[in-house]
C-alpha cells in the first residue's frame, strides 16, 4: 500500500521519485538564495532571476544561487578599433546575440521545469487518486508546451550562427519568425490571471501540489556544474510575460549595432515593430507579479510601484522611498547601519488605499511652510556638478589618473546631486488619510505626479477593504521592502555604471505639430519635459488652442539638454474656472488629457534632418518633430556670409552702417521688453517660440518696414529670445575674444581693490560700440531685476542667462588653445562667465563718460 500523505491520500510514487532530492525544510536552507526567497515571517517573496543579455554560453558561470554570472568579455573579442568602425559594431552585435542566447538557455530551462511536473500531473488526472483534474492542469500550464517548442526551435537555429560568426551571418529572419509567433503569448496572457488563481486554489486544497509548486528545480546552463535552482511555480509562470519585454530590449540593442545596409536591419526592424505593438496591447492587461509578499490571511500583496520622493515633514524636506502595494501606500526611509550590515528600511507611515484621498484643501486648512531656494542657488549647484563631471573625465583620461582621486570626486558629486534632488522639486502632491493625517510630497514633474495618482486610483477601482497592520505585520512588510524594491538607488550620475549612456548635451529643437483623438472640443495645450541631473523639468509650453478637437499648434521650441535621455509630452485641457483654484500651488487646476514619452536615441536624433514621430496617449495622438544640435556645434559662433544683415555681423560694422552707438535690434528689443515684459515671470529664462524668433531675425536682417508692428504683436518671450540670439550669434563675444583671458583672471582676484581696478580697466579697453552696448544692456537687466518679486528674475538669474552669451569665446579662440574642449567651456568657464557679468550687475551704475575720463591705478597690457 502507498504511504499516506498528511491529508490521508496515498502518496504517489512518481512524486517521491521526482522530488526525492528536494529539501522542503526551509530551516536547512543555506546561502543567500534561500534567504532571499524568504521574508521574515517565512512567507515567499517573488524570486528574481537575472537574465540580462550580457554573457556568452561558452563563458557562463554560476553563482551560489544558481544564477549565471557575467564575466568580463575577453579583450580579443573587442579589437582595438575606433568606435565608428563597422567591425566593432558587428563584434558588439555578436556579444549581444551571445548574451541573449545564454539567457534563452536559462528561459528554456525554466519552461522545462514547468513541463516536468505537468506531464505526470496530467497522467494521474485520470486515475482514482488524482492530484489535479485535467481541466486544472490544462488551465495552469496553458500554452507552456507551445512556448517551449517555439523557443527551443529558435535556440537550436541561432546557436550554430553564433558558433560560426562572421560579418555575413544573418539572423534577422529568426527574430522575425519569433516575433510572428507572439500570438501564442497573447493566448497565454489572456489566461494568465486564471492560471494563477487556479494554482493558488489548488495549492491551498492539496499539500502535494503545494510542495510541487513551491520548489521546482531549474537546471543551470550546459557548461555549469551543480547549478540547479529551486524556484516557485508562481515565479516561473511569470517568465513568459517577462520574456517578451526582454526580447524587445535586445532587438533595440541589435538594431543599434547592425549597419543599415545589412540584410538583418529591415528584418530586425519588423520584428521590433511586431514586439512593440504586442507589448502595448498587453501592458494594460497585466499587473506586476514579480514582487509580492503574502499577508497573514494568505492573500498576495503585490508591489505595484516604488520610487524616491521628497516629503515635507515638520517644515523641512526629507528624501523618502515610497512603496505602492495593491492595498496600501507605505512611506519609508533607509536606516543608518554600520559597515557590513544589511541595509534596512524604517516605516514612517502607511495609508490603506481604501482610506486614501486626493481631495483639495479647505480654506480652513493651514499649508506647511515649504522652503524654496532661489533659482540661482539651484543653477550654481548644477554648474558645480558639471565642473566635477569634467574633472572626473579628465582624471580617467590622464595616464597617471589615480582611482582614489576619481572616487573622491564621485563622492563629492553624489553629495551635490543628492542635494539637488532634495531641493529642486516644487510641484505639490498631497495625499490624505480619511481617518488621520495629511502628507505632502514635492515632485519636479507633473508627469510623475500624474503617474502616482493614476496608479493609486487604478487600484482603488477594485473592491478594497481597509486594513490595520499590527506592529509585527508592519515590521515584516517594511523588512520585505528591501528585497521587493524595483528602484534601488536615487537617480544620480554617480550611481550609474560608466558604460551607461551619459545622455545628450546641447539643444533639442522640437516642433509640436498637432493632436487628434479628442472626443469633445476643449481648450488644449502641451508641455514638454526633459530629464537632467536625475529628475525631469518642464521646459516649454505651447499656446492654448481654443474650443477644438484637432489643435494645430505647429510651434517650435529650442530646449537645452543637460545629459538628457528622455522627452515627455503632456497634453492638458485649460481650465478657466477661477473657482477651481488649487490652494496647494496657487495655480488653476488644468486637466491632463494624456501623456507619453520617447527615448532620445542619439542615432535617431543626431542628424541634420528633422525626425518626425507620434506619441500615443489615452487614445490621443500628438504629432511632433525633433532634431538635435550637439553642445560642440551649439558653442560655435559662425560669422554671417551676408554682411548686409545684423545677425552674425560684427557689432562695429552694424553700428557704423546704422550710424548709431547701439545696434537698432538691441534698442528695440530692450524697449519692447521694458514696455510690456518687465513683469513677465521668467523673462529671458523661458524659451520663446522658435518660429517667432526666426521670423523676427529675418525681419531685422532684411530691415523690414514691418518690424515695429511685428514687435508689438509678438509674444514677449520671443522678443527676449531674439535679443539673446543676437548676442549668441555675434562672430565674437560682446566682451571680445582678446580680453577673455583677462576677464577670467580678473574675476579670480581676491583683493577687492585690485579686482575693481582690473574689471574697470577691462571695460575701458573694450571698443566703444561694444562698451556702450554692454552698458545699455547692463542697465536694462538691472531694471528687470528690480521687479524680481513679480518676474522672479534676480540679478543672478540674469547673469546665468546672459554671462556665457556675452563672454563665450568664438570657435577660432577655442582652437587657438585658450580653451581646449567644448565641455570645458560649458562646465569650468561657465561659472566664471556668470560671475563676470554678475560683478558688473551688482556694481553701482557705470557711466561711459566717467569710465573713459577716470585714470585707473591699475593698468596692464591686455
Amino acid at each position: 500500500m502507498e504511504p499516506l500523505s498528511t491529508r490521508g491520500l496515498p502518496r504517489l510514487s512518481w512524486i517521491d521519485t521526482l522530488y526525492s532530492n528536494f529539501n522542503y525544510n526551509t530551516d536547512g536552507y543555506d546561502g543567500d538564495a534561500a534567504e532571499d526567497r524568504k521574508s521574515q515571517d517565512g512567507s515567499e517573496t517573488m524570486p528574481f532571476i537575472d537574465e540580462s543579455p550580457t554573457i556568452s554560453p561558452s563563458l557562463c558561470a554560476c553563482g551560489p544561487d544558481g544564477e549565471a554570472i557575467s564575466p568580463v568579455p575577453p579583450e580579443d573579442l573587442l579589437p582595438g578599433v575606433s568606435p565608428g568602425d563597422i567591425e566593432k559594431g558587428l563584434e558588439m552585435k555578436k556579444l549581444v546575440l551571445s548574451g541573449f542566447l545564454a539567457s534563452e538557455e536559462i528561459y528554456i530551462n525554466q519552461l522545462e521545469a514547468l513541463l516536468l511536473p505537468m506531464r505526470p500531473l496530467k497522467a494521474t488526472a485520470t486515475t482514482s487518486q488524482p492530484v489535479l483534474t485535467i481541466q486544472q492542469v490544462e488551465t495552469i500550464f496553458y500554452k507552456i508546451q507551445d512556448i517551449f517548442e517555439i523557443h527551443k526551435e529558435f535556440y537550436d537555429a541561432l546557436f550554430p550562427h553564433i558558433q560560426q560568426w562572421d560579418e555575413k551571418v544573418a539572423v534577422g529572419h529568426l527574430f522575425q519568425k519569433l516575433a510572428s509567433q507572439l500570438g501564442v503569448y497573447k493566448a497565454f496572457v489572456d489566461n494568465y490571471k486564471t492560471a494563477m488563481e487556479t494554482a493558488e486554489k489548488c495549492s491551498q486544497a492539496n499539500t502535494q501540489f503545494q510542495q510541487i509548486s513551491e520548489s521546482l528545480k531549474v537546471k543551470g546552463p550546459k557548461d555549469s556544474k551543480d547549478c540547479n535552482t529551486n524556484v516557485t511555480m508562481e515565479a516561473l509562470l511569470y517568465k513568459p510575460i517577462d520574456r517578451v519585454t526582454r526580447s524587445t530590449l535586445v532587438l533595440h540593442d541589435l538594431l543599434k549595432h547592425t549597419p543599415k545596409d545589412h540584410p538583418d536591419f529591415p528584418l530586425l526592424q519588423d520584428a521590433l515593430r511586431i514586439s512593440q505593438n504586442f507589448l502595448s496591447s498587453i501592458n494594460e492587461e497585466i499587473d506586476p507579479r514579480r514582487t509580492a509578499v503574502t499577508t497573514p490571511k494568505g492573500e498576495a500583496r503585490q508591489l505595484v510601484k516604488d520610487g524616491f520622493l521628497v516629503e515635507v515633514s515638520e517644515g523641512s524636506r526629507k528624501l523618502r522611498h515610497v512603496f505602492l502595494f495593491t492595498d496600501l501606500l507605505l512611506c519609508a526611509k533607509m536606516k543608518k547601519t554600520s559597515v557590513g550590515r544589511h541595509q534596512q528600511y524604517e516605516c514612517k507611515w502607511y495609508i490603506p488605499l481604501a482610506d486614501l484621498t486626493f481631495q483639495l484643501l479647505d480654506d480652513s486648512d493651514v499649508l506647511p511652510h515649504i522652503q524654496v531656494l532661489p533659482e540661482h542657488e539651484i543653477e550654481e549647484m548644477k554648474t558645480k556638478i558639471s565642473v566635477i563631471k569634467s574633472e572626473i573625465q579628465k582624471e580617467k583620461k590622464a595616464l597617471k589618473g589615480q582611482s582614489r582621486n576619481v572616487e573622491r570626486l564621485r563622492k563629492k558629486m553624489n553629495e551635490q546631486e543628492s542635494w539637488l534632488l532634495l531641493h529642486s522639486p516644487t510641484i505639490p502632491f498631497r495625499i490624505h488619510n480619511k481617518h488621520g493625517k495629511s502628507y505632502l510630497f514635492l515632485l519636479s514633474s507633473d508627469y510623475e505626479r500624474s503617474e502616482w495618482r493614476e496608479s493609486i486610483q487604478k487600484l482603488q477601482r477594485k473592491d478594497l477593504q481597509t486594513c490595520q497592520l499590527s506592529s509585527v505585520e508592519l515590521q515584516v512588510l517594511t523588512s520585505s521592502c528591501f528585497k521587493l524594491r524595483t528602484v534601488h538607488n536615487i537617480p544620480v550620475t554617480s550611481n550609474k555604471d560608466d558604460e551607461e549612456t551619459p545622455g545628450l548635451y546641447g539643444f533639442l529643437h522640437v516642433i509640436v505639430h498637432s493632436a487628434k483623438g479628442f472626443k469633445e472640443s476643449a481648450n488644449l495645450y502641451c508641455t514638454l519635459e526633459v530629464d537632467s541631473y536625475g529628475y525631469f523639468v518642464s521646459k516649454a509650453k505651447t499656446r492654448v488652442f481654443r474650443d477644438t478637437t484637432e489643435p494645430q499648434w505647429n510651434e517650435e521650441f529650442e530646449i537645452e539638454l543637460e545629459g538628457s535621455q528622455c522627452l515627455r509630452i503632456l497634453c492638458y485641457e485649460k481650465c478657466y474656472d477661477k473657482t477651481k483654484l488649487n490652494k496647494d500651488d496657487n495655480e488653476i487646476v488644468d486637466i491632463i488629457m494624456g501623456k507619453g514619452q520617447v527615448q532620445l536615441d542619439p542615432q535617431t536624433v543626431q542628424s541634420k534632418n528633422w525626425h518626425m514621430d507620434v506619441i500615443e496617449m489615452n487614445g490621443i495622438k500628438v504629432e511632433f518633430s525633433m532634431k538635435f544640435t550637439s553642445r560642440d556645434l551649439s558653442l560655435k559662433r559662425t560669422p554671417s556670409k551676408k554682411q548686409s544683415g545684423v545677425f552674425g555681423v560684427k557689432i562695429s560694422v552694424v553700428t557704423k552702417r546704422e550710424r548709431s552707438k547701439v545696434p537698432y535690434i538691441v534698442r528695440q528689443c530692450i524697449e519692447e521688453v521694458e514696455k510690456r515684459g518687465i513683469d513677465e515671470v521668467g523673462i529671458y529664462r523661458i524659451s520663446g517660440v522658435a518660429t517667432d524668433i526666426q521670423a523676427l531675425k529675418a525681419a531685422f536682417d532684411t530691415n523690414s518696414k514691418d518690424i515695429l508692428v511685428m514687435l508689438s504683436d509678438m509674444d514677449i518671450n520671443a522678443i527676449a529670445g531674439t535679443l539673446k540670439l543676437y548676442f549668441r550669434e555675434l562672430p565674437e563675444p560682446l566682451l571680445t575674444d582678446r580680453l577673455y583671458p583677462a576677464f577670467m583672471e580678473g574675476i579670480a582676484l581676491s583683493d577687492p581693490a585690485a579686482k575693481e581696478n582690473c574689471m574697470m580697466h577691462l571695460l575701458r579697453s573694450l571698443p566703444d560700440p561694444n562698451l556702450i552696448t554692454f552698458l545699455s544692456l547692463l542697465e536694462h537687466l538691472k531694471r528687470v531685476a528690480d521687479n524680481e518679486p513679480i518676474n522672479k528674475m534676480s540679478l543672478h538669474n540674469l547673469g546665468t542667462v546672459f554671462g556665457p552669451t556675452l563672454l563665450r569665446p568664438s570657435e577660432s579662440e577655442v582652437t587657438k588653445g585658450h580653451i581646449t574642449l567644448a565641455t570645458d567651456i560649458w562646465s569650468h568657464d561657465v561659472m566664471a562667465q556668470v560671475q563676470v557679468l554678475l560683478y558688473y550687475l551688482q556694481h553701482p551704475p557705470i557711466s561711459f563718460a566717467e569710465l573713459k575720463r577716470n585714470t585707473l591705478y591699475f593698468s596692464t597690457d591686455v
